[in-house]
């Protein structure tokens, strides 16, 4: 495989198009699986989703407040524009008031606050299956041996059908968070030469929040980690313009650069 320059990663760099190309993330591998074509537009900075923003912002907000209280006054000064409603002033939007609310639920829960004690934001390096990764961890407790990751979600216990997972798939398997958290073991073992046992942190977008800190199962880490050996090598040449991008022809990206070639009949639909 084609090897790059490494670069050192920062708080300032971390999330760079410079860093996206020179290590792959659990982000951008999920993103190749959904579309190959879409991922590579975004890279090559020829594209851009036009996604909603909020969710992600709100999780930002929630991830904020326990990193520390300089990091949310930031966030909070970066993003007001889009967390404070122009039509009442100082009024703070509807999914802004969850996340306030999502902070103090957890903020009551002393296993939650005894846990997730350590180094946050913390930025590990690694390689995996030949290629260079990057991963950013919430709270990482290095005396024992053990890194947490607040995830923030519509409800945890709601249950839906996935592609791979199949029926019945709880969030944590649906959002890709089982190879999150074994990607980031593997990549702390290998920056520290130790063993670290994964924990997520969930917080629900209901009133009230539901909260819950969540193990692992260490089979569907395995059987991830499996997936990921099997798929990286076609994905790390797509990025590197040894392969061609394959279309998922449903996004956003697909639909919008699609050419009618010919008929389709209506049992292919």
């Amino acid at each position: 495989m084609m090897k790059m320059e490494t670069i050192i990663l920062s708080d300032e760099n971390y999330y760079s198009n410079e860093a996206d190309w020179h290590y792959m993330s659990v982000s951008q591998y999920k993103s190749f699986l959904e579309c190959e074509a879409a991922t590579l537009a975004k890279l090559k900075n020829e594209w851009e989703p036009d996604n909603d923003k909020k969710p992600l912002l709100v999780g930002n907000y929630v991830h904020s407040y326990f990193e520390s209280s300089a990091a949310h006054e930031a966030f909070k000064e970066e993003n007001k524009v889009k967390m404070f409603s122009s039509r009442k002033p100082f009024g703070l939007l509807k999914d802004f008031q969850i996340a306030e609310q999502m902070i103090d639920r957890l903020k009551q829960e002393p296993a939650f606050n005894q846990i997730y004690q350590g180094d946050k934001e913390v930025i590990v390096t690694g390689e995996l299956f030949g290629i260079e990764w990057k991963g950013k961890i919430d709270c990482l407790n290095l005396n024992d041996g053990y890194f947490v990751d607040i995830k923030t979600t519509k409800d945890i216990h709601e249950k839906k059908y996935d592609l791979y997972w199949g029926p019945g798939a709880n969030f944590i398997e649906r959002y890709g968070y089982v190879l999150q958290m074994a990607v980031y073991r593997e990549l702390l073992e290998q920056q520290y030469n130790k063993q670290f046992v994964p924990f997520i942190a969930a917080v629900s977008k209901q009133t009230p929040s539901d909260v819950g800190l969540i193990t692992l199962d260490e089979s569907k880490m395995q059987s991830e980690l499996s997936r990921l050996e099997e798929n990286i090598d076609h994905i790390h040449r797509v990025k590197m313009g040894q392969e061609e991008p394959t279309q998922c022809g449903q996004c956003d990206y697909c639909r919008g650069h699609k050419r009618i070639t010919g008929f389709i009949n209506m049992n292919d639909l």
